[in-house]
């Protein structure tokens, strides 16, 4: 199922938009408008915390998390909410789905991460973990087919499991513009999608749906054709949002 527009719990309609259209906003930003991907990765990753910590009932709430990042963006957006959460006392392991190829911005995140002391595991470590909350970051709006190998090993683990799932954009296998699973799909308890819902967050799979302000500026938008009110968050930055 697809949407065209979602309404945020103040009652204010926002447009969705394809992986197509993201790919144009996320590319208008970081080449010719601002903001740059760091200050885009760094709204995205704190939103993320915040979302997890209201689903483990605080920082205090003795529960481990588990965040499953992937080499690129949304790795990287995983992997900030994970210094954030470590940063707050939360015990936190990042399974990362492949080191060596890791992108530049997603490796600077992990390097920051290790600061913390939070503990990075390998993918074969992955079913010793135990979490009382999974942060699904692996692939993003960036889906190209059936997930496959490490990706795929991941999301099949993270479906064995019987606790909060948190996914960053979009859950991992779904196709953001569709919302269709060519394969093996995360089933998220909530969503946190990043600037604009995309037209394929009409599905189950979703869980409850929240928009965060990673901080696009209304310039790109108009360059991008797509008409975005003004006053999408208010005075908030992460909203509750439905498909009307």
């Amino acid at each position: 199922m697809t949407a065209s527009t979602f309404v945020t719990d103040a009652g204010i309609q926002v447009p969705a938009v394809t992986a197509e259209q993201m790919r144009e906003v996320d590319r208008l930003a970081i080449e010719e408008v601002g903001p740059n991907l760091y200050q885009m990765m760094e709204n995205a990753g704190r939103s993320l915390a915040l979302t997890v910590l209201d689903a483990m009932g605080g920082a205090s709430a003795p529960q481990p998390v588990v965040v499953l990042a992937g080499t690129g963006g949304n790795g990287g957006g995983g992997i900030c909410a994970a210094r954030h959460l470590a940063n707050r006392g939360v015990d936190v392991t990042v399974v990362l789905s492949e080191l060596p190829g890791l992108k530049a911005v997603t490796e600077e995140q992990l390097s920051t991460y290790r600061g913390t002391g939070g503990r990075v595991a390998s993918l074969d470590e992955l079913p010793e973990r135990e979490a009382g909350v999974v942060v699904d970051a692996i692939i993003g709006y960036s889906l190209g087919g059936a997930p496959r190998d490490a990706p795929r090993e991941m999301i099949e683990w993270t479906i064995a499991q019987t606790v909060p799932v948190i996914c960053l954009d979009v859950p991992s296998g779904i196709d953001a513009t569709s919302g269709e699973a060519p394969g093996a799909h995360v089933l998220a308890s909530a969503t946190l999608t990043l600037a604009l819902p995309k037209t394929g967050l009409d599905v189950a799979a979703v869980g409850d749906l929240f928009l965060a302000d990673i901080g696009i500026l209304r310039e790109v938008y108009r360059r991008s054709g797509i008409d975005v009110p003004a006053h999408v968050f208010g005075e908030r930055y992460r909203v509750s949002v439905r498909p009307q």
